[in-house]
């Protein structure tokens, strides 16, 4: 159903209110904010009209009332001016460019995290399964480190634990093995190519390259260091979220997990432009005291991730909305080679 201007005008100046001090807006309030020339009963008519619609509430202990997540989903879609942020102030917040993309990632959840004095996540590009080339050190009888070069020059480390003892020189010939045949591929394309071949090598061999393999296919899949979020702290002093033991742990358990987190930002990764997660609204949030603004970011015209401002769901959306809007420019740029 569509609101009436009077309506529109009065939820607005209610969500506003509520927003900046938390507290249940009564009608004498709202016709003293609104600017709406109003008798108190028409006001209250049309505010239990916004209840039946389900757009606000009324605490049991007051008589002003509250919005509720459709309240807040039709004021963020609808009813809310965006305030304009000064680029240059942002960019001189944080110069996010540096040589590393992870570290220049963690500045720019850091820089989410300063300027909404919430929560920053940034959902990092998902890694190439492909490697370049692998190494395999021997550190003990039956315990190999398996070193992983992917083609950007990223390294990562496992550990194999063997049934056989190896000598140097079999873990040099079967890395060198593996890096000739099957540089360049991902650890699935190799697992399958080595099934077939596998009969020609010796089986104590062929088991330490599985065994690489396995770990290899592993490690490039192993998505825990994908997500990265700063300023979770803040949170704590936001009452709407901390305000009893059990939002305490839905909150910790959400980030400790993280799973719900990284389908969430997933979901937005494939929309265009902000997007606003509203607790109890939507199933992708665990709380329905909180929200998640998020924006996809690219690299060279690509959508590759998402980030975005965890915070409460009473936060002022016309700020953070531009915050996570440009700094998903910000990052997209950094991370193209111009």
């Amino acid at each position: 159903m569509q609101l009436d201007t009077r309506a529109q005008t009065l939820l607005k100046a209610l969500v506003e209110r509520y927003i900046a001090d938390g507290l249940p807006v009564g009608s004498r309030a709202l016709s003293k904010i609104s600017g709406l020339d109003l008798s108190p009963a028409t006001i209250r008519n049309i505010m239990a009209d916004l209840e039946e619609l389900g757009y606000v509430s009324s605490p049991h202990t007051s008589a002003g009332r509250i919005p509720t997540p459709r309240g807040y989903r039709i004021f963020v879609d609808t009813l809310l001016t965006v305030r304009h942020l000064d680029e240059h102030m942002v960019e001189s917040r944080m110069r996010l460019q540096t040589p590393q993309p992870q570290k220049t990632i963690a500045n720019a959840a850091q820089m989410l995290s300063s300027l909404s004095q919430f929560a920053g996540v940034v959902l990092s590009p998902r890694r190439e399964s492909v490697f370049q080339q692998i190494e395999f050190l021997r550190l003990s009888e039956k315990r190999i480190l398996l070193v992983i070069v992917a083609p950007g020059g990223d390294v990562q480390n496992r550990l194999l634990l063997t049934e056989a003892d190896y000598t140097p020189a079999q873990l040099v010939q079967s890395a060198n093995y593996i890096n000739q045949n099957y540089g360049g591929l991902s650890f699935d394309a190799v697992r399958v190519r080595l099934q077939g071949e596998l009969r020609q090598l010796r089986d104590d061999m062929g088991s330490l390259m599985q065994a690489a393999v396995e770990a290899g296919s592993e490690a490039m899949a192993d998505h825990s260091d994908d997500m990265v979020i700063s300023g979770e702290r803040n949170l704590l002093s936001v009452s709407d979220l901390s305000s009893n033991m059990h939002s305490l742990r839905q909150m910790f358990d959400m980030f400790e997990q993280k799973t719900g987190l990284m389908q969430l930002l997933d979901v937005s990764s494939k929309a265009t432009g902000v997007q606003i997660f509203i607790g109890g609204e939507s199933n992708l949030v665990p709380m329905d005291e909180m929200s998640v603004v998020t924006a996809p970011y690219e690299v060279n015209g690509t959508i590759v991730g998402t980030l975005g401002v965890i915070g409460p769901t009473r936060m002022a959306y016309e700020r953070v909305i531009p915050i996570v809007d440009i700094t998903a420019k910000l990052l997209s740029s950094a991370l193209s080679h111009h």
